[in-house]
């Protein structure tokens, strides 16, 4: 008899062996309907797995993470068999789920004509309703049984002696594969083929480009329209399209990957740089500016050399090997270095609007999500270990302060040692627990990233969901042992010794131009009048109106309004249309009516006749 706790805490008993899917029938036949995989211990499983000894299960459905991720690589495995079947020469790769769907890379040819063919051949599979079944095989039978699968061999080869080597078969299609999937194809009751697209075998350009086929799926077809629809607007939405109409920014192939900002994108630029440095001020921060160019002994010392050097760019000064930065840190504690700092100087909080370069592979460059050069809004506090949870709280007020503003809602994942770190055992659990101590007496939610911390030390993300409900990496609040010791820092205590401070690295809008297209997009362009780079057009019927309209011109800009006039000799249609296709707040329209009354008739969400001088009132309230 073995004992099996549910998530609310009961306990069913069982007499013998069971897999997970039996187990899930006896406790809910829609819930076995709805079962994509389990958690055993904390552990993904597959529901064909059999349970045998006492353990906490939780079953997964499309609604959780892990669920969602198992029936998207199920219909990963489905584009694959429908693939084979269509194109039998074509050679199998790799077909990971995503954030929204999945895709599998093929060594073959498509066009975006196959896209429906191979989408209508996986409909059939799904109609088929065919069994998945796992198996494992040793090494030799493994290899024979995919001989005719390069890629796949060499995956084979590169797992450990002893590794596990696991199948998947539905139909005639067996895949090498860990799992967890699904139990039937049956199940993938809505699938879309998105996209297409090329991508090196390992991502590495000097091997083999491959065709990457995009998808996506659901249970629902209701939930899949839904999906396509926000994809539509999210087109709509695009912050390069929006760049190019609003005159926002562009990127030239003379600086590819490097933004240039024009007049209204810099406008935009600096009301949120007025804004950090208002809010900054507020709570405590120094500015200062750090150099863009330093020495490679210093970027050794901090380590970022060893980790960090493919992503950064070189130059030769003086027969001396230099970096642009990638990163501020180094610079800020150059600056903390310069004097002598007492316990009763701490903390020291240093915030800085830098430039960085990190040197992007091409192909992954997306408008300013994915740029070499941006501004890092970062902040580098120093501090005593006793101040530590109170400033990772003062951060984490500071942020929601910010997001709040901008109408965003997101959710905090706290990522702990990698691999690759640097420093000891003890200093990483006090990290770690001193972060997760900050979250926790701040009654917020968050998940844990296993091994998905900095190198030198654990931190806390902060992921924004806009209004199209996608999720956007943004906020970070790193705490570090290991920078404060390589730079030998000091503070002289209370005791009258030499102590070594506590270090944050911590941003808000993680890199300020990656911001600004998450808020184009968010807001489609439509921003909210405080922010908005123009907030106010001044549009004449005729000329003979153009002096009354350029004395409103006058006004508005005297009390800081961000305001255009046109006095083009164009119909008042056209300029209407051009200025609302700019998206721009506040159109005000000049025509004998508003000069014999001396007011204003205003376009906006509503349209009203008002005075200048309230207008401006209004409109200084929302700034």
């Amino acid at each position: 008899m073995f004992n099996i706790s549910l998530k609310d805490n009961y306990v069913m008993q069982f007499d013998e062996p069971l897999s997970i899917f039996d187990i899930t029938l006896k406790i809910s036949d829609s819930l076995a309907r709805n079962a994509c995989c389990a958690l055993v211990n904390g552990q993904p499983k597959d529901l064909r797995t059999i349970l045998s000894n006492d353990c906490k299960l939780e079953i997964l459905t499309f609604n959780d993470e892990l669920g969602r991720a198992a029936f998207h690589h199920t219909t990963a495995h489905i584009l694959a068999q429908a693939v084979k079947r269509l194109f039998p020469d074509v050679k199998l790769a790799i077909g990971p789920k995503t954030a929204d769907g999945f895709y599998y890379d093929f060594d073959g040819q498509f066009s975006l004509e196959d896209l429906d063919l191979i989408e209508a051949e996986m409909k059939k599979i799904v109609k088929e309703a065919l069994p998945i079944d796992y198996f494992e095989l040793d090494r030799q039978k493994a290899l024979e049984l995919m001989k005719n699968e390069p890629y796949k061999i060499e995956l084979i080869n590169n797992l450990p002696i002893d590794a596990k080597i696991s199948f998947y078969r539905q139909g005639e299609f067996t895949d090498l594969c860990a799992g967890p999937h699904i139990m039937n194809t049956k199940f993938v009751k809505a699938l879309k083929l998105t996209s297409i697209a090329g991508a090196y075998w390992h991502g590495d350009e000097k091997n083999k480009m491959l065709t990457r086929i995009y998808g996506t799926s659901f249970t629902k077809a209701a939930d899949l329209n839904d999906y396509l629809e926000k994809i539509e607007e999210a087109k709509k939405r695009d912050h390069r399209k929006l760049g190019r109409e609003l005159d926002l920014f562009t990127i030239l192939d003379e600086a590819p990957g490097m933004p240039f900002f024009l007049p209204n994108g810099q406008t935009l630029k600096n009301i949120l740089i007025d804004y950090w440095r208002k809010i900054h001020k507020a709570n405590g921060y120094k500015e200062i500016s750090t150099p863009m160019i330093l020495s490679k002994d210093l970027w050794i010392r901090s380590g970022h050399w060893e980790h960090y050097k493919n992503n950064m760019y070189t130059t030769i000064i003086d027969e001396q090997d230099f970096a642009i930065k990638p990163m501020n840190c180094p610079g800020g504690i150059l600056v903390y270095k310069t004097q002598l700092h007492s316990y009763k100087d701490l903390p020291l909080r240093l915030g800085e609007l830098g430039i960085v370069h990190r040197h992007e592979k091409s192909g992954t460059l997306h408008g300013l999500m994915r740029a070499r050069c941006f501004t890092q809004d970062d902040a580098h506090i120093f501090m005593t270990p006793e101040q530590i949870k109170s400033e990772i709280k003062n951060v984490i007020d500071l942020i929601d302060e910010v997001y709040s503003l901008f109408g965003f809602k997101y959710h905090i994942e706290l990522s702990t040692r990698p691999k690759d770190s640097m420093g000891s055992d003890e200093q990483w659990e006090e990290a770690t627990v001193a972060l997760k101590s900050a979250l926790i007496e701040k009654n917020l939610a968050f998940k844990i990233n296993e091994g998905d911390g900095a190198f030198y030390g654990p931190k806390i993300d902060f992921h924004l969901e806009d209004s199209l409900s996608r999720t956007w990496q943004c906020g970070t609040i790193q705490l570090d042992f290991q920078l404060p010791e390589k730079f030998a820092l000091e503070y002289i205590g209370a005791d009258n010794e030499k102590h070594c401070p506590i270090m944050i690295h911590r941003v808000i809008f993680g890199s300020i131009e990656r911001f600004i297209g998450i808020l184009i997009e968010h807001y489609g362009g439509r921003f909210p009048v405080w922010l908005a780079p123009i907030q106010v057009k001044i549009l004449p019927i005729s000329e003979k109106f153009n002096s009354y309209a350029q004395n409103i011109f006058n006004t508005l800009e005297k009390n800081a309004i961000r305001t255009q006039i046109d006095i083009r000799a164009e119909k008042i249609g056209y300029k209407i249309r051009e200025a609302s296709l700019q998206k721009i707040p506040y159109l005000i329209i000049i025509g004998e009516k508003e000069v014999n009354t001396n007011q204003i008739s205003v376009r906006s969400h509503h349209n009203f006749t008002t005075t200048v001088d309230e207008f401006i009132k209004n409109i200084l309230h929302l700034q």
